[in-house]
């Protein structure tokens, strides 16, 4: 019997402690949706195409390891400026608001780990810059 195709890595954040948080979110329920930038799909040049409703991830902890399977339920591309409060609550990180939740975002995105990943040490995101919003529910806990 053939193995099945490894499953791409669903990563949040970067390794350490945030990670972690986020992953915790993620396992007990409560965080059922992420953003990223598109401008990070771009860098990465994954075959320009976003991950399709319906795909299945392995979310990753920080020491590496396959934790869960999630599968995409729903995939938008929007303008920074457009995100609601539903999708801030649905992140799961504490954030009372949408500006609140775009604060922490902007400290996120213009760190230097993001730009670096960007190959932009300047780079900075206003109303306009375009982000991925994912909702996706977990299908199978491997831990």
């Amino acid at each position: 019997m053939e193995n099945p195709e490894p499953l791409k890595p669903f990563l949040l954040a970067f390794p350490g402690p945030l990670r972690d948080r986020l992953v915790a979110a993620v396992l007990s329920g409560v965080k059922v949706s992420t953003s990223g930038l598109l401008a990070e799909y771009e860098a990465e040049e994954e075959e320009e195409e976003l991950p399709p409703v319906g795909e299945r991830s392995a979310l990753i902890d920080s020491e590496g390891r396959e934790v869960a399977v999630v599968e995409l339920t729903e995939v938008r591309v929007l303008p920074l400026g457009s995100v609601d409060e539903r999708h801030v609550r649905d992140e799961a990180e504490g954030h009372a608001s949408v500006a609140e939740w775009r604060a922490g975002h902007e400290v996120f995105w213009h760190g230097e780990e993001v730009r670096e990943a960007l190959g932009d040490p300047l780079f900075t995101v206003d109303d306009g810059t375009m982000i991925v919003a994912e909702r996706f529910r977990v299908v199978e806990r491997l831990v």
